[in-house]
């Protein structure tokens, strides 16, 4: 079958978001097709390149969401009216009623039935609005959409916060607007683009599932969403610092629009069951979801998880992207308290300072470490004659991730905030005992063979770790666990064998109609081989049938022939 995989900041790129997990899929689905079409988040991001791609890539369509040329297009009289429309019944919808998903009833996502259908048709008229004209980009920046948004503002029955919006956060808010709706612009629509798949796959929500939307709509496309990361819950945290008034139509819009990918999509496939609470409550359909663990490759850690256990056991290791959300300065504090049980342990931070605020957070850290041991850390001693020690993957000591893990007798995560803990399945799959803060998907990874405290407790992190040091046998014992039960949920070939049997599903119940014309414009009988699903099991590669009494045998259901398209764009 032919794929479209609709991804968001990440693959092809050489950098960015599920870009990992993406490329193992496609490279272990090679018995089908994949069209790519990426939405890139940055200008260095595209700079950067893409990574070697297989063969069973056919096509890559890429568009940028972080710039928007002006497309030129002019909208006559009725373009304008249908605009205003369009985007007048979208604003009207943000400032109504509760403010986005967490008003109302959990299982819609605060959001009513009348006011899903006002959104969808709203959001799927302006689409229709673009594919019609040649693109939104420049009446999403004018001052009728401006004028719009303050009309459904002051409107009677709007949001009392809604309301108290000024011209300048109007204008933040039609600006976020605008570029949250830029793929509704792309010529990605059309029966040789997104038009010619069997499946969209999403590779998350938001602006990445928005294509697959719109393909559904003109094509009838089936839609399946993946999220490791719900982009709802990301867009609650970045907005923290907004003012109330965009805060609120944003997270209207942002909940509007999470609602409509989970009601229109076949299947949804959260990574943890973090997320899949995230999405019931913000209104996906219980029947509709599958749990689909992310897959690690394994061959990576082997030699670490099954050779002899040649760690330091008075050291213990973190490793991670250094940024705030990891807490690193509660586990210093932690490490002071081991220190005073067990004085010669040592912590070794492995990893690299995030982009932004990571490279102040880290020289904050080694600060604090400074502080916590003046008379260690006077720069005069060799890596591992300090009790802490700062050191990035890629050195000498470290030249692996697995050297890193491998490295220390106990894994430490001492994050507040996680989503899937990709660092605690590595250490899992090194078979390493753990000591974890309760956050995001922890508990459910773990299941019961390593250790878990609350976050922001350096006492109890502290207790958990002095308890591991003391124990090699019971440090064994929970590594070894860790390790079968990474083996068992967390590989590459369980997650592609999940997404095959999916694909196949999909498909078979939600085949997509198409009528191929022939060069005088008629329709062309039987173009398209017919799919239908049959349940049971064949009893061989061909089944004895008798009709009329004369024997004969069938085959398998047929399988539609495409043609290789060459990518698009220099890789």
């Amino acid at each position: 079958m032919r794929i479209g995989l609709l991804t968001e900041g990440g693959y092809p790129y050489v950098s960015g978001d599920a870009r990992l997990w993406c490329d193992r899929l496609v490279r272990g689905l090679g018995q089908h097709e994949f069209d790519v079409y990426a939405l890139s988040r940055s200008e260095r991001q595209e700079e950067e390149g893409w990574v070697p791609l297989p063969p069973q890539v056919c096509r890559v369509r890429t568009a940028p969401l972080w710039s928007a040329e002006e497309d030129g297009v002019v909208y006559g009289r009725r373009a304008r009216r249908r605009f205003v429309e369009h985007y007048g019944a979208l604003a009207d919808v943000l400032c109504a009623g509760g403010e986005g998903p967490r008003a109302g009833d959990a299982r819609s996502g605060g959001v009513s039935a009348a006011e899903a259908d006002r959104f969808g048709s709203a959001l799927y008229g302006l689409a229709e609005l673009a594919r019609d004209e040649g693109g939104l980009a420049g009446a999403l920046r004018s001052e009728t959409a401006v004028r719009a948004l303050e009309r459904a503002c002051r409107a009677p029955g709007a949001l009392r916060t809604a309301r108290t919006a000024r011209v300048p956060e109007l204008l933040t808010v039609a600006a976020h607007l605008e570029r949250a709706l830029r793929p509704l612009s792309l010529d990605w629509y059309e029966g040789d683009s997104l038009g010619a798949v069997d499946l969209c796959h999403a590779a998350s929500g938001g602006p990445a599932a928005l294509p697959g939307l719109l393909a559904r709509h003109f094509f009838g496309v089936p839609l399946l969403v993946t999220e490791y990361g719900v982009r709802l819950r990301t867009h609650y945290l970045a907005a923290g610092d907004a003012p109330p008034a965009v805060r609120a139509l944003l997270a209207a819009f942002h909940g509007r629009l999470a609602a409509e990918i989970y009601a229109r999509a076949e299947v949804i496939t959260p990574g943890n069951a973090h997320a899949r609470r995230w999405q019931e409550h913000c209104g996906a359909d219980r029947a509709k979801l599958r749990t689909v663990y992310p897959g690690m490759d394994a061959s990576r850690f082997s030699e670490v998880g099954e050779g002899p256990d040649s760690a330091d056991p008075e050291t213990l290791v973190w490793v991670g992207r250094v940024e705030p959300t990891k807490d690193l300065v509660s586990l210093l504090h932690a490490f002071a308290e081991i220190r005073k049980e067990e004085p010669k342990t040592r912590l070794r931070i492995v990893g690299a300072p995030s982009a932004g605020e990571g490279e102040a957070y880290l020289g904050h850290c080694k600060a604090l470490a400074a502080q916590l041991f003046p008379d260690e850390a006077d720069g005069l001693h060799a890596v591992g004659d300090n009790p802490v020690s700062f050191e990035e993957i890629g050195g000498p000591e470290l030249p692996t991730s697995a050297d890193a893990y491998a490295a220390g007798a106990v894994t430490v995560l001492s994050s507040v905030v996680e989503g899937f803990p990709i660092s605690l399945v590595e250490s899992m799959l090194c078979g390493r005992a753990t000591v974890s803060t309760d956050v995001g998907a922890v508990v459910e990874v773990i299941g019961g063979t390593g250790l878990v405290v609350p976050p922001r407790n350096p006492r109890a992190l502290a207790e958990a770790c002095v308890a591991l040091l003391r124990d090699p046998e019971r440090r064994e014992r929970l590594g070894a666990a860790a390790r079968a039960r990474a083996l068992e949920l967390f590989t590459v070939e369980q997650n592609v064998a999940a997404f095959h049997g999916i694909y196949l599903e999909i498909v078979a119940r939600c085949p997509v109609r198409r009528v191929v014309l022939d060069e005088t414009g008629e329709p062309l009988p039987f173009a398209v081989p017919a799919e239908a699903h049959v349940p049971g099991r064949w009893t061989g590669p061909a089944v004895r049938l008798m009709a009329r009494g004369r024997p004969g045998w069938a085959a398998g259901p047929p399988v539609r022939a495409t043609s290789r398209v060459a990518v698009e764009g220099a890789r």
